[in-house]
């Protein structure tokens, strides 16, 4: 195992972002920046030993703060925070204070707001073991920053295994009760960026989503057996867009109320023979397969667009703040949250 340190670029007020690259002994190479916890990089072989970066991401800093980018902002690889996904209006009362919350996306609050954890410069502290490598990425959100009450203390650990697996845990603690929903947002393109998703297969552990109107959760659960959201087989994402003409931005649900580190699903793609595995300790997993991702000239060369990646981002349910029945995503002091989820890179030969 080994991991580099490298500066990545210079934040607009003068502070330096690190690139870390953590390697095991497969070659298997995750490149993971200090500024909003951006997995930049996952370096894997297809089935004939050729290494090919299988994310949505950029080679520097400055790409990533770039107003052409920032405009259709999709969230290439970063952790979501302090919400991850969706709150209807912005609108959130806690303990019968009410907080507004910044509008981002439509008449909803999107992904912690304007500024959220994803645009965050991290503290890190890294460590290397026999079998592992691992960075420990830390920030301090203070109280009413985006409007969320509470100091929180966050920490997102990355480990790198050789046993070819990417295992994401968030922490987090409070002094006054809020709310919390973290995942990340990396986009996988098994092709290594030579065509688009819709030929990648996908399979979930999953029997229910959350009905949904205009991205916003009914609070009804419906079944997706014989539907176009059923994955109980290995399907071709392409498969739903006749009655789908944008893909899909759907959260499934998965059978797990004692937040066990559970199987969730698997993508994968047979030209390349790259595989996916996904596990999680979440209640959720949104499918999001990209149709509104820009299409970017980067250094002259035409890059990304629409389905040039899907992203698998394990969370709780949108919305949850407004439906008691859902998983809950409060967090009062003296607790701790904690979820993981894990990445395991394979071929299916």
């Amino acid at each position: 195992m080994s991991i580099k340190i490298e500066n990545f670029g210079k934040l607009p007020d003068g502070r330096v972002v690190h690139l870390y690259t953590l390697t095991n002994k497969n070659n298997l190479e995750i490149k993971i920046s200090s500024y909003g916890v951006n997995i930049t990089c996952i370096s894997m072989p297809d089935r004939h030993g050729n290494f090919e970066n299988i994310v949505c991401g950029f080679d520097n800093l400055e790409d990533y703060l770039s107003e052409n980018y920032l405009a259709g902002y999709p969230y290439f690889g970063c952790i979501l925070g302090r919400y991850a996904n969706r709150i209807a209006n912005g609108h959130l009362e806690i303990e019968g204070k009410t907080y507004e919350l910044v509008v981002n996306n439509g008449p909803n609050h999107l992904h912690g707001g304007s500024v959220g954890f994803d645009r965050q410069l991290w503290d890190a502290k890294h460590s290397c073991r026999d079998g592992y490598s691992q960075i420990e990425f830390s920030y301090l959100s203070p109280h009413l920053e985006e409007n969320y009450p509470g100091n929180l203390r966050v920490k997102c650990i990355c480990t790198v295994t050789d046993d070819n697996e990417l295992r994401i845990e968030y922490l987090a603690e409070t002094d006054q009760t809020t709310v919390i929903n973290l995942s990340n947002h990396t986009y996988f393109n098994l092709t290594g960026g030579k065509r688009n998703i819709l030929n990648h297969e996908l399979k979930l552990a999953a029997k229910q989503i959350t009905e949904s109107v205009d991205l916003i959760p009914t609070g009804k659960l419906i079944p997706v057996k014989g539907t176009v959201y059923g994955f109980s087989r290995f399907k071709k994402l392409a498969g739903g867009l006749s009655q789908l003409p944008t893909g899909y931005d759907t959260n499934f649900v998965l059978d797990n109320p004692e937040g066990k580190l559970i199987y969730a699903g698997t993508l994968r793609e047979k030209i390349s023979g790259r595989m996916v595995v996904v596990h999680t300790t979440q209640p959720a997993i949104q499918l999001y397969t990209g149709y509104y991702i820009p299409e970017l000239t980067i250094q002259g060369e035409k890059k990304f667009g629409s389905y040039s990646g899907v992203a698998l981002e394990t969370q709780h349910y949108p919305d949850s703040v407004h439906h008691p029945d859902f998983p809950s995503t409060l967090l009062k002091p003296g607790e701790t949250f904690q979820e993981t989820t894990t990445y395991k890179f394979s071929l299916d030969l």
